[in-house]
């Protein structure tokens, strides 16, 4: 489902150039449960970025899908991401002034669909991640961990075959982090839904399928 050959990352400036990532492998088959651990500034965030089409290597190629990422750019770009890809995000990146079922349907709005449809799907995912009770409610009416099941059914209201997760809990405490290890857990074992995930926490990484560490931009195991 995605395959990283000799990926390496540099930020230049003027004056100083950061190696975030230096030739990196790295192959996910379809339907893995994926976690990726490491310090800070070890290249974790830039690898996902990558994956998700919104960071371009420096060098190496990127295979999504089966399909050759030849551009990060134009709208064919912006459509394989809208329709493949899910993102989940540690500060959830919830709008304030919509509803909850209006947030989810965002990623939505990019396809030819209609209102009905899109808000069908947008229950259905509320559904799944148990709550379809707070649909009207806005996002300041909600707990921590029910605006991240709130950005987990937008990231999958798309039926995504991939879903990239950084830190999805990283700003909960340990019950409510495990809860949505649950819910990460049940999409992947129920949908078959491939799951890249960055984490700090070791103990939410022995709950995926395998552990790759990275280490000053290189994969360590």
């Amino acid at each position: 489902m995605i395959e990283l050959t000799n990926v390496s990352k540099s930020y230049r400036t003027d004056t100083i150039e950061t190696l975030a990532l230096q030739r990196l492998n790295l192959s996910v088959p379809d339907g893995e449960f994926l976690s990726i651990m490491g310090p800070s500034g070890c290249g974790k965030s830039t690898l996902l970025n990558i994956m998700g089409l919104i960071d371009e290597p420096s060098e190496g190629s990127v295979v999504l899908a089966g399909q050759p990422v030849t551009s990060y750019n134009g709208s064919k770009v912006a459509r394989f991401r809208n329709e493949q890809l899910g993102f989940i995000f540690q500060s959830f990146h919830l709008i304030n002034d919509l509803s909850v079922v209006d947030n989810v349907e965002l990623p939505l709005l990019y396809r030819k669909m209609g209102g009905k449809e899109r808000r069908r799907l947008a229950l259905d995912a509320l559904e799944r991640v148990g709550l379809s009770n707070r649909a009207t409610h806005f996002p300041n009416q909600l707990s921590g961990g029910q605006k991240q099941r709130v950005a987990i059914a937008r990231a999958i209201v798309g039926r995504p075959n991939i879903i990239l997760a950084d830190e999805p809990t990283g700003n909960l405490d340990s019950h409510m982090g495990g809860e949505i290890m649950d819910i990460l857990t049940r999409l992947n074992t129920d949908l078959g839904t491939t799951i890249v995930m960055v984490t700090h926490d070791e103990r939410m990484a022995r709950m995926t399928h395998r552990l790759v560490r990275l280490s000053d931009g290189e994969r360590v195991s």
